[in-house]
């Protein structure tokens, strides 16, 4: 599993009289060369390999090798998982075959006023093929350092008939279903009311009675939150579907917590902005 964000050094060894390398030498560097992708495979999934200090040091560690292992655990690998940092909770990189993971954060909840509690991870994954067809047009031109921090974009992430899911996973041990659908209503229900107006209460009703008390959520259950064709949201929990809902407003609300005006993440926002400007470059 590779965590999104780590740092890395790099140190210049000192110089050595040359010398023919026996096997254990060359196992050696075998071993370390290896390592070195691994590790350079992990930046791949935050950062952009055009940049110029990415290139020169790729080329300092593969001289003579022209794509050294580039990207074998990067968002775009099927196999690899990645973990939300504070909570440890992992993420696929890949859901259904195409949406991608773009993001990972952690919702958190004030309690008294005393303490937050970390509630649940999140992972935000977006279909590439969708997000290529509906804002190529728009941002194609533009570099992924030119959209950085490129509120509009996330806008139209959210506008767009553009496949989506938020990918829940439970954290607190002592959360109930109830809880998560109170939280709802009031987070989703002030998004209803700033983009649809006060006439969506049928709809925000709707949206919560899928949370019923029979279902139960322990520490590691995952509830999908998904945006298919025509706006309509699907709710599943650990896998299976308790509801679908056709409305665009309703969705547009959903997606506002997570990467909107005022997210739970806000480090999670960005990371989306620059993944998703990275699959527009692809």
């Amino acid at each position: 599993m590779v965590s999104l964000r780590f740092p890395l050094l790099f140190f210049e060894p000192a110089r050595q009289p040359s010398k023919t390398p026996s096997n254990a030498t060359f196992a050696a560097i075998t071993i370390a060369a290896s390592a070195a992708g691994a590790a350079f495979a992990g930046i791949a999934a935050t950062q952009n390999p055009k940049h110029p200090f990415v290139k020169n040091a790729l080329k300092l560690l593969f001289p003579n090798h022209p794509s050294p292992l580039w990207g074998s655990l990067s968002l775009a690998d099927n196999s690899a998982s990645l973990v939300e940092p504070k909570s440890g909770a992992s993420f696929p990189s890949v859901l259904a075959d195409s949406k991608k993971l773009v993001g990972v954060g952690l919702r958190k909840k004030s309690v008294f006023g005393l303490k937050n509690i970390d509630v649940y991870a999140f992972g935000v994954y977006a279909d590439a093929d969708d997000v290529k067809k509906f804002l190529s047009e728009k941002y194609g031109d533009q570099s992924v350092e030119e959209l950085k921090g490129n509120n509009e974009l996330s806008e139209d992430l959210m506008e767009a008939d553009i496949r989506m899911t938020v990918r829940l996973q439970i954290v607190y041990s002592k959360l109930s279903i109830r809880s998560v659908r109170s939280a709802f209503e009031d987070s989703v229900g002030s998004r209803l009311q700033k983009f649809g107006g006060s006439d969506n209460k049928g709809l925000l009703q709707r949206f919560a009675s899928q949370f019923k008390d029979e279902y139960k959520i322990p520490r590691g259950s995952l509830i999908d939150l998904s945006r298919e064709r025509g706006h309509v949201l699907c709710t599943t929990i650990d896998g299976k579907e308790v509801g679908s809902i056709q409305s665009k407003v309703l969705c547009r609300s959903l997606f506002d917590l997570y990467i909107g005006e005022s997210p739970f993440d806000r480090q999670a926002k960005e990371d989306v902005q620059f993944n998703v400007a990275s699959l527009l470059q692809k």
